[in-house]
């Protein structure tokens, strides 16, 4: 009798694996319908329906629960960093144009490189080139096994928890291949966006800058159930390396992308095969037309030689493919009135003026707010409160005020006056002979704390996850925090009072906070905040004295040897470690257990040293990778030519700089020139990586 119960329950439990297995099946078809080709077969309430039932059999029998199950979008536990990882191999970024002509150039380095005539029509794919975060995802045996970030084009940060909360990345494909790794974009939806942005300011809470930053910032959310609530989507586009079974490896781009969309990766529907630079041209023009009224934001249209082979003859240069280019749309500008100035005070105490603008859309964003720099900026300009401008986004990303509307004067414009007193604490302020700013003397002033704060907690700095403005701002309200040190002797229960904050929350900043406390010293000087101390130089002071107490000790003498630093940066370092209130804060660091990592010995003399470098123009691959693996290797980055500089490295449109060179006989390399420098000097050319 006891035989015979066991084989019922063991009929019936198999039955519920079945239906586990059915239901998951489902579920990923709808799943794939709605998400990836938008057209759904199931309301909501059936999809809910099939979904719970799921959820009950996996609850029954947790030991049939997979990691490509539907369930398990959402629900590891939060990160207290992102693992890095290497990709197999680099994800490359992608060189630039602007214009027609530009386009015609790299279409003949084209033909150059498969020795073709020039007027050859060589077949091109083209796509919308997304604005959102570069994401891999490696799938084994048609499971996901991995999702990360681009980083530096060679090692990115594992995001694998936080991809899978996104429903248009599905979990398994519909072929089972033993290895496909695919590459596409992470991005936030425009009507999400401004919908999201409304609901922020509504729960005053800081609105998004921009799509892109909310797709960036969404991904890399320490708690996955952060990135689940917010309505990320996903585009593949490009191929890694693959293994594939029983089925042969695409031969060109437009079969990769059928490709991915066989697997039930989402595709852009805009991508079209276009054969010759002209056809390209019309294709860049259309898609500039339809920007407007697509769902999601784009910054151009990334075009491709379609032909793999092709792709493999042409090869790449600097880590940016010569197959391959990001055919750029130009800045956006808009006309809107400037209705005002406010005058914000930095943590360096420098009040700085910003445009109050009547609010207009420009490149997928409402802008308010234009950055105006200082009062010379102003008077260049020449600009008047009530004027009507035209106001840019630099990079489609910051926006800037371009030049008064001088024209469409009434009359009733206001000529701008800076301030005598500071907006903040009502302190006179100074300005010195020669500087552009006024500055607030106050070192107590409010404004000048917070700044502090928020700089001490950035990523080049101390690095503090989840420390923001809103969160600064409420530690000060609530007299918590007075400086830096205060930080470091928070407790949980003193933040769980406040508004927004949770155990959980609460946890993880205290966490965050505690985890700052051995950061390099580089980083940990470049947090104080020293005035004229930039990365650069904190890492030139880190390099030469190794410890905190030695730069202390410091003469000025002492700091202006060394080459990158001069008379006025060595009087800044020498006034700020004799400041009796900032000793006092140094201290304070100590008692509260903050010890910056002295930086090593150095084993051995680095390729470079002693050689200057100047990086100008428009370069394949961002400046700040090059900048990083020369100073890597030794050398110094300047961002001036003097006689002291030994190259001027030149991309296109390279400027007065060039002539500078010229004029000084500074050799002049382009990226192929450094990279052969490099190579001579035997420095690793993996470094210098897109982003």
């Amino acid at each position: 009798m006891v035989d015979y119960a066991i084989s019922i329950a063991y009929i019936f439990s198999m039955e519920d694996r079945e239906e586990i297995e059915r239901l998951r099946e489902e579920i990923r078809r709808h799943d794939y319908l709605y998400y990836v080709l938008d057209a759904p077969e199931l309301s909501d309430a059936q999809y809910d329906a099939l979904f719970d039932r799921l959820v009950r059999l996996e609850e029954a029998h947790p030991e049939w629960i997979t990691p490509d199950s539907p369930t398990q979008r959402v629900g590891a536990r939060p990160s207290s960093e992102f693992r890095q990882v290497r990709h197999s191999t680099p994800m490359l970024s992608l060189g630039k144009v602007t214009s027609e002509g530009e386009f015609l150039a790299f279409h003949n380095r084209v033909c150059d490189g498969l020795n073709l005539p020039r007027e050859s029509q060589i077949e091109y794919a083209c796509e919308p080139k997304l604005d959102g975060l570069a994401i891999e995802v490696v799938y084994e045996n048609g499971s996901m096994v991995l999702a990360a970030t681009r980083g530096d084009g060679v090692v990115g940060e594992d995001v694998t928890q936080n991809a899978r909360t996104i429903k248009s990345i599905p979990l398994k494909l519909r072929e089972a291949h033993p290895r496909v790794e695919v590459r596409g974009e992470v991005i936030f939806p425009l009507a999400d966006f401004r919908r999201m942005n409304e609901e922020r300011a509504a729960s005053g809470e800081e609105p998004f800058a921009n799509p892109r930053n909310a797709a960036a910032g969404s991904l890399r959310q320490l708690d996955p159930k952060i990135t689940a609530a917010r309505p990320l989507d996903a585009y593949f586009y490009a191929l890694g390396s693959i293994e594939l079974s029983g089925r042969a490896e695409p031969t060109t781009h437009a079969e990769e992308l059928r490709l991915l969309s066989d697997l039930g990766l989402k595709i852009v529907r805009y991508a079209e095969p276009c054969h010759g630079p002209k056809a390209v041209a019309r294709y860049f023009k259309r898609i500039s037309e339809q920007r407007g009224a697509l769902l999601f934001e784009i910054d151009g249209v990334v075009v491709k030689v379609d032909d793999i082979e092709s792709q493999r003859r042409l090869g790449e240069i600097s880590r940016s493919p010569r197959w391959a280019i990001a055919w750029k749309f130009p800045a956006q500008e808009r006309v809107t009135r400037l209705t005002g100035i406010e005058w914000r005070v930095g943590r360096t105490a420098a009040v700085t003026p910003v445009a109050l603008l009547e609010p207009v859309e420009l490149a997928g964003a409402t802008i308010s707010r234009a950055s105006l720099h200082n009062e010379d900026q102003i008077a260049r300009l020449g600009i008047r409160i009530g004027d009507l401008v035209m106001v840019r986004r630099a990079g489609d990303v910051i926006p800037e005020v371009v030049r008064p509307m001088v024209e469409l004067r009434t009359g009733g414009e206001r000529e701008i006056v800076p301030p005598k007193r500071c907006p903040v604490c009502g302190a006179e302020l100074v300005k010195d002979p020669g500087d552009v700013f006024r500055h607030c003397p106050n070192v107590s002033c409010p404004a000048v704390v917070a700044e502090s704060l928020a700089h001490w907690a950035s990523r080049g700095a101390m690095d503090i996850d989840g420390l923001g403005p809103k969160q600064i701002e409420q530690l000060l309200s609530e007299k918590l925090v007075s400086n830096a040190a205060d930080l470091y002797r928070l407790e949980p229960q003193q933040l769980i009072s406040l508004d927004r904050f949770a155990e959980k929350s609460a946890k993880n900043l205290i966490a965050a906070i505690d985890a700052s406390r051995n950061r390099p010293l580089s980083r940990f000087l470049y947090a104080l905040g020293i005035r004229h101390v930039g990365e650069t130089v904190s890492r030139l002071l880190a390099n030469r004295f190794r410890s905190l107490d030695s730069i202390r000790a410091a003469t000025e003498n002492e700091l202006v040897a060394i080459d990158g630093i001069g008379p006025e940066i060595a009087r800044s370092i020498v006034d700020f470690f004799a400041n009796d209130e900032n000793r006092r804060l140094l201290e304070e660091l100590s008692r509260a257990g903050v010890a910056p990592k002295e930086a090593p010995v150095p084993k051995k003399s680095l390729p470079l040293d002693g050689l200057t470098f100047v990086i100008t123009g428009t370069l394949s691959v961002p400046r700040d990778a090059i900048k990083k693996a020369l100073q890597e290797a030794g050398a110094k980055v300047s961002g001036s030519v003097s006689k002291k500089t030994n190259f001027l490295v030149a991309g296109d449109s390279p400027g007065s700089k060039l002539d500078k060179a010229r004029a000084l006989n500074v050799e002049v390399i382009d990226e192929s020139g450094l990279r052969k420098l490099l190579e001579k000097y035997d420095v690793g050319c993996v470094a210098i990586s897109g982003s």
